[in-house]
């Protein structure tokens, strides 16, 4: 089996953020065989078709590149205000653009939604799927990944001190390489 490469899309740009610290953490239980990337959203400029002509901004190319070697991608997100954060839309958009080069298109997914609140981000989690569906993202259906009420299983270090959440994550972890496997 060839190594296959896992772009890890995380919707805050905090240092310290909760969804961050959840995707590093997720990134160590994958077995050998996965290389996982954190793909680096910070600096992406707001999508703008005006500028999507022959010679794009310099972090649309480099994210499109970047991007289309991956195999699957594993989305981290938080919510705000009952949807995903403007990070991981613009990411979708600048990966959907031009029409007809997608870097999405027939890719694997896996969405996990963070909060340090009971809800665990359930309004983001469903936004995004929505867009991957209509993105052609093949997107872990079982089990459903939302972590709610983070700061109770999260050490500051972004260890995650609770077994039975540390198993559940082991569980979705699990699951999306067999979906990756068997979509291979």
């Amino acid at each position: 089996m060839s190594t296959k490469k896992i772009g890890i899309i995380i919707g805050s740009l905090r240092k310290e953020s909760y969804s961050k610290k959840i995707a590093l953490a997720m990134a160590n239980l994958f077995p050998e065989g996965f290389d996982l990337k954190v793909i680096d959203l910070s600096d992406l400029p707001m999508y703008n078709e005006d500028l999507d002509g022959e010679t794009p901004p310099n972090a649309w190319t480099t994210f499109r590149e970047e991007a289309k070697k991956m195999d699957a991608f594993l989305f981290v997100t938080p919510e705000y205000n009952r949807s995903v954060p403007a990070v991981i839309k613009n990411a979708l958009d600048v990966g959907s653009r031009p029409y007809g080069q997608s870097i999405w298109d027939n890719k694997i997914g896996a969405v996990i939604s963070v909060s340090p609140g009971a809800l665990s981000g359930f309004g983001a989690n469903h936004h995004l799927r929505q867009s991957l569906v209509f993105l052609n993202v093949l997107t872990l259906q079982q089990p459903e990944a939302y972590l709610g009420n983070v700061t109770n299983f999260l050490a500051e270090d972004g260890t995650i001190t609770n077994e039975g959440t540390l198993g559940f994550i082991q569980t979705i972890v699990d699951s999306f390489v067999t979906l990756i496997e068997k979509n291979s």
